[in-house]
């Protein structure tokens, strides 16, 4: 990273119990169509503090057509090598340390770090400073996993668990430095 980061990184996201964030497809049906938590489970609260927000191209491409555009408070950008858009909606970077660079200079503060892959290496980089993470009571037994290979340990304090409903555990963690 050729500019130091100036904000915190942050992550909020569900996952099946056996650790997945969507089918093999990218599908999220086991997500919306089973039983829900009390009322949005923390995700606007959550929000509400965010300015920016960093998303892969998977990401991306699952949430590009979602009617009306969940992410209108905040700047979005999509970290991908291959992706070419004119979504007026985003902006694209090619590169992590692109991404901390746009970050930076655009004053983002809380940036909320959203997909697996994004989120993996942002744990690796050192740019997560706390994940929210809420188990949703279904096993996939295959999908796109929320964590990869990681180059070292990553030490995390747990802050709470607890039940949100729909038989939900939101989980919260803060990154050891």
């Amino acid at each position: 990273m050729t500019t130091p980061r100036t904000w915190t990184g942050h992550v909020f996201i569900a996952t099946s119990v056996d650790g997945y964030i969507a089918r093999p497809d990218g599908g999220l049906d086991w997500l919306t169509d089973g039983p829900a938590p009390d009322g949005d489970g923390g995700y606007s609260e959550f929000t509400a503090a965010i300015d920016h927000l960093l998303m892969g191209r998977g990401t991306y491409e699952t949430v590009a057509a979602f009617d009306p555009w969940p992410y209108s408070r905040m700047r979005v950008v999509v970290l991908s090598s291959t992706l070419s858009t004119d979504d007026d909606r985003v902006t694209v970077v090619r590169s992590l340390d692109d991404a901390v660079d746009f970050l930076t200079d655009a004053g983002a503060e809380r940036v909320y770090v959203d997909g697996g892959r994004v989120i993996t290496s942002c744990l690796a980089a050192g740019l997560i400073d706390d994940l929210v993470i809420t188990r949703v009571p279904v096993l996939l037994g295959a999908g796109l996993p929320l964590f990869g290979a990681l180059p070292a340990d990553v030490r995390l304090e747990s802050l709470a668990a607890a039940p949100i409903g729909g038989g939900m555990v939101q989980e919260r963690y803060t990154v050891v430095r």
